[in-house]
């Protein structure tokens, strides 16, 4: 279990989601800079996969791309609420690499070339987690 964090943590995924998760977890507990700085880090990082991939269409910019959207979003007051939602799916992503927004993201039209159908969607929400990305090859 140890040797397992520990393998973890030497990827630079996991290290950008668990210090964002920590960063938002510490905004609903009362610090205010918390969402401030984990849009900035999601800025960082958006930044870094678009220069490592050279696309903006590649999938790990989307996945960033639609995260700080969601963080953009959640500054609005009245939505402020949606950031529990937000912390449960990233906290999935660092304890269970378990990332519902990239499925989500994999079943949006650019990306999915296969017909919507029950078993496409219960492939993509139920599966276990998987190294790597999740879209769903044809």
């Amino acid at each position: 279990m140890l040797a397992e964090f520990f393998e973890r943590a030497r990827n630079k995924v996991w290290i950008y989601w668990a210090i964002t998760s920590g960063l938002l977890i510490a905004d609903v507990m009362g610090w205010p800079l918390g969402l401030s700085l984990a849009i900035a880090l999601n800025v960082i990082q958006l930044g870094h996969f678009y220069f490592e991939t050279k696309s903006v269409t590649s999938f790990p910019v989307q996945v960033r791309l639609a995260y700080l959207i969601l963080l953009l979003v959640i500054m609005w007051p009245p939505l402020y609420w949606l950031l529990y939602f937000v912390i449960l799916g990233t906290s999935a992503m660092v304890l269970f690499d378990y990332c519902f927004l990239a499925r989500f993201m994999s079943l949006m039209p650019w990306n999915c070339k296969q017909r919507y159908n029950v078993s496409l969607f219960l492939k993509t929400f139920v599966s276990r987690p998987v190294e790597g990305s999740v879209q769903i090859k044809e």
